[in-house]
């Protein structure tokens, strides 16, 4: 008898905790929900460390962001190329799916975004997006 009063005592508090507990299910975020929630945003505008030349671009660390605009002036190969601009030239490489349909030529001014690359014996830009100038 006492076992019977036990198991009923514990099925209806687990019962009533289960049934307080079901409003709050909305707001507990399990880290499995966590993960398929999209954040939006962050900063647009000035930073520090943005290098916007030629020659700046030579001389930053490796993985520096650059914003570059000038002109390539000419193909190197398998995907790098020579790119120029009031301060200097630099060899930028970009993917064929980075190119998104421009055609460029040494005339065409381009704006170009990506990394610095930079190893023991040279330095070149990782180019992430090309766009025409303004």
């Amino acid at each position: 008898m006492k076992k019977l009063l036990v198991c009923g005592v514990l099925f209806a508090s687990t019962t009533a905790i289960a049934s307080s507990s079901e409003g709050y299910t909305d707001s507990v975020v399990t880290p499995s929900a966590k993960a398929s929630v999209s954040q939006v945003g962050g900063f647009t505008g000035p930073s520090r460390g943005v290098v916007n030349t030629a020659a700046k671009a030579l001389e930053a660390k490796d993985d520096t962001p650059a914003v570059l605009t000038g002109y390539i002036v000419e193909s190197l190969g398998d995907e790098e190329y020579r790119f120029k601009d009031d301060s200097g030239e630099i060899v930028v490489e970009i993917e064929n799916d980075d190119w998104h349909g421009i055609q460029a030529t040494p005339e065409i001014k381009l704006t170009i975004i990506g990394e610095i690359d930079s190893d023991w014996s040279s330095t070149s830009l990782d180019v992430d997006v090309v766009r025409l100038a303004d």
